[in-house]
């Protein structure tokens, strides 16, 4: 109860405060680049319920059926105004509104495409799928920088399932394990600082 509570205040706080922050931003995606500001795409939330997670648009409209899920830094389908938006994590903020509908909180284990959920071992599946998917938390602080890692690897797909997925699993587990209202609260202020360092 006091997690959905703090998820509300804070998410209505943050989108009331940076309002002018993202009219602007929606701003820039259009006179950028032809196509919708948002960028929405299918995820696994909660008990493996599908819904639909919200982001500024960083890349060519249908950018999807141009290339794969997987984008590196150097990504030829990523807008001028995507890469700055990516750079410092800008094209996440309309979360906040998947946050408020319920689909999402604050802090909690990424969401996923369900072709990387089924590849979950089923019981890690279980347990990382029996909380709300989240903005930030601890593997999203420790791989701020993923797409720049994608990008020194020869094979982004086999490098992300074989190495940088399985050890998100682990960051996801030992979150759900071990979570608690000040250890969100400790999550957020820890990915704030990240953020206001990147600046």
């Amino acid at each position: 109860m006091a997690k959905r509570l703090f998820d509300l205040i804070a998410s209505l706080a943050a989108l009331a405060l940076l309002s002018p922050l993202l009219l602007g931003i929606a701003l820039a995606i259009k006179l950028g680049s032809p196509g919708p500001v948002f960028f929405r795409q299918e995820r696994v939330g909660r008990y493996g319920r599908p819904f639909r997670i919200h982001k500024f648009r960083t890349m060519l409209a249908d950018a999807e059926r141009a290339g794969p899920q997987l984008t590196r830094d150097a990504d030829p389908r990523i807008t001028r105004v995507g890469h700055f938006l990516r750079r410092h994590k800008l094209d996440e903020l309309p979360q906040l509104l998947d946050v408020l509908r319920g689909d999402m909180s604050i802090v909690g284990p990424r969401p996923e495409v369900s072709r990387y959920v089924a590849l979950y071992p089923p019981e890690v599946r279980e347990l990382v799928l029996s909380v709300r998917p989240g903005i930030t938390d601890p593997a999203s602080i420790t791989y701020r920088d993923e797409s720049a890692l994608l990008s020194a690897g020869a094979d982004p797909e086999r490098l992300y399932v074989e190495s940088i997925m399985p050890h998100k699993l682990r960051l996801y587990v030992e979150y759900v394990r071990t979570r608690s209202f000040a250890g969100d609260i400790a999550i957020a202020a820890r990915t704030l600082a990240a953020l206001l360092r990147s600046r």
